[in-house]
């Protein structure tokens, strides 16, 4: 299989990654995983983790863009997968992962979202509209475990750092201006639902909604310029 590097960002005090860390041990043998820290605190692989897989840590600056940014320029694989540390595998994922890896050819490919029991229940909702956005809109988010070869991230000069929010998004509209495919992977990628339950349903779903046609405006408006 083509070597894959996964890169795992933290913020400060992040305590979600280490379930995902023991699902990743499952990765094909020869694939690493990058995790980058926003802050000093050790992050090692369990104890379990397999010889065959490298893993690797550290540090950058605060910042999921930075972070991302950094863990590419360290990754030797020829594909890179971003994952958020809330990020949970289903048992068809890593699978789905290889075929789609084998088909080979210039893509993004992203899964199919689904929240996790962590939050409130209206997040099916939100689930389901931002699968129906990326099928039909061409507009995947972070969530949903964007994965594209690492000449074509080069290529597009990675996340926009200078962007506060929204870094998945933009790149997003970076691989649209350069006519590169967005492939759905079928298989289901878990996040957490916990700003939900931390800063209300609706507010954060209004937030996110103007975020994201706030930026696709600015998008679309620099593509037709």
């Amino acid at each position: 299989m083509t070597s894959l590097s996964v890169i795992v960002p933290l913020a400060p005090g992040e305590t979600e990654w280490p379930e995902l860390l023991r699902q990743l041990a499952g990765l094909p043998d020869g694939s690493e995983v990058i995790v980058v820290c926003a802050d000093d605190e050790p992050r090692p692989p369990p104890t379990t983790w397999p010889a065959c897989l490298h893993y690797r840590q550290c540090r950058s600056e605060v910042g999921r863009a930075r972070q991302q940014n950094l863990g590419a320029g360290l990754a030797t694989g020829e594909w890179l997968w971003f994952l958020h540390a809330d990020s949970r595998l289903r048992p068809g994922t890593l699978h789905q992962l290889q075929r789609f890896i084998a088909q080979g050819g210039e893509a993004l490919g992203w899964f199919t979202l689904a929240f996790r029991g962590d939050g409130p229940r209206w997040t099916a909702l939100n689930a389901a509209g931002a699968n129906w956005r990326a099928r039909w809109l061409g507009l995947p988010f972070g969530d949903q475990g964007l994965l594209l070869p690492r000449h074509s991230f080069e290529a597009l000069h990675g996340f926009n750092e200078q962007a506060r929010c929204g870094e998945d998004h933009l790149l997003v509209w970076a691989v649209r201006h350069a006519g590169l495919p967005l492939r759905r992977i079928p298989a289901v990628l878990e996040t957490s639902a916990r700003k939900y339950a931390r800063h209300g349903w609706l507010s954060t779903t209004l937030r996110h909604w103007r975020l994201t046609a706030a930026q696709a405006w600015c998008a679309t408006r620099r593509t037709r310029t």
